[in-house]
């Protein structure tokens, strides 16, 4: 399905760009890229980092003791296989010497229950609980027992018996090695597969996650430094305009103030003029009919 769907959107740019959406969204956590998840996240990073050690100790902590459990099966198959060719042998050897009666002899004297019990332990390797089979004897044999084949075959039946107790042992030790191992394949699966997940999904997911929140915080710091550079640019423009806008409107003062004065000087010559008779006073010679005045002469 995910061929197909590059295929429907290989003709397309914008295909192209939808597919990558697609892949860095679920490469990390669909989170809002603040200061506080960021630090939520780093902590998650850390426990899962933290984690990953802890099971890969653990990991290696179970293999090893495996690795241990798997060369004591091997070494206890092949002692069973040597006991149970020896009792085999010792008991053909009883029944050769004392004859055919002799297991009627062996069950008279025989009881009801076993004296060979078994009893159970758990061994606990790294946090995994591992039983452990262990047999003893629970009380001890009767003396007919012990007398059987007294007079014949006697050495042969105590033989076979050590025998067969010796064999007992080994397929004890043999259940309770073959139950740890399984016990421990299971446990170390379930631990690989943690491992795995933590090395391959968790960490890198919370990885890009990280990096998405930081790239984001630091795009957001950047406008804020361009707004911030805008804001201060827009606000010295606006002090250049006022002081501009100041020395106008003082240069246009001074020009009304010196229009004013002029206007006022206009008013007073007129003033004076009015006040002589509408003729102009000053030290010039005065009209053509003054009579202290030559004639001939105008000024």
């Amino acid at each position: 399905t995910g061929t197909s769907e590059v295929d429907n959107f290989r003709g397309s740019a914008g295909g192209w760009v939808w597919v990558g959406v697609a892949m860095s969204t679920t490469n990390r956590l669909n989170v809002v890229p603040t200061v506080t998840v960021l630090a939520v996240i780093k902590n998650r990073l850390a426990g899962a980092q933290k984690g990953y050690k802890l099971l890969k100790k653990k990991a290696d902590a179970l293999t090893m003791r495996y690795r241990q459990i798997l060369r004591r099966i091997l070494d206890a198959k092949k002692t069973m296989g040597r006991t149970m060719r020896d009792s085999a042998f010792s008991l053909t050897q009883a029944k050769y010497v004392a004859g055919d009666g002799i297991k009627y002899t062996i069950e008279d004297t025989v009881g009801t229950s076993s004296n060979v019990r078994v009893r159970s332990h758990v061994d606990n390797v790294a946090g995994v609980k591992l039983p452990r089979f262990e047999h003893y004897l629970a009380g001890t044999t009767s003396v007919a027992a012990d007398l059987t084949g007294l007079g014949r075959g006697g050495a042969q039946l105590q033989a076979a018996k050590k025998q067969y107790l010796a064999a007992v042992t080994l397929l004890v030790e043999l259940a309770s090695l073959q139950t740890a191992f399984i016990t421990l394949d299971v446990a170390i699966k379930t631990t690989n597969r943690r491992v795995n997940a933590l090395e391959n999904v968790v960490t890198p997911r919370l990885e890009n996650t990280v990096q998405y929140i930081k790239g984001e915080l630091d795009e957001l710091e950047r406008e804020e430094f361009f707004r911030l550079k805008k804001v201060q640019a827009k606000k010295k423009k606006d002090i250049v305009a006022a002081e501009a806008e100041a020395k106008t409107v003082a240069a246009a003062g001074r020009v009304r103030d010196e229009l004013d004065g002029g206007a006022r000087g206009v008013g007073a010559s007129a003033e004076g003029i009015a006040a002589n008779g509408g003729v102009a006073t000053g030290n010039g010679g005065g009209c053509l009919v003054d009579g202290d005045h030559d004639e001939d002469v105008l000024f």
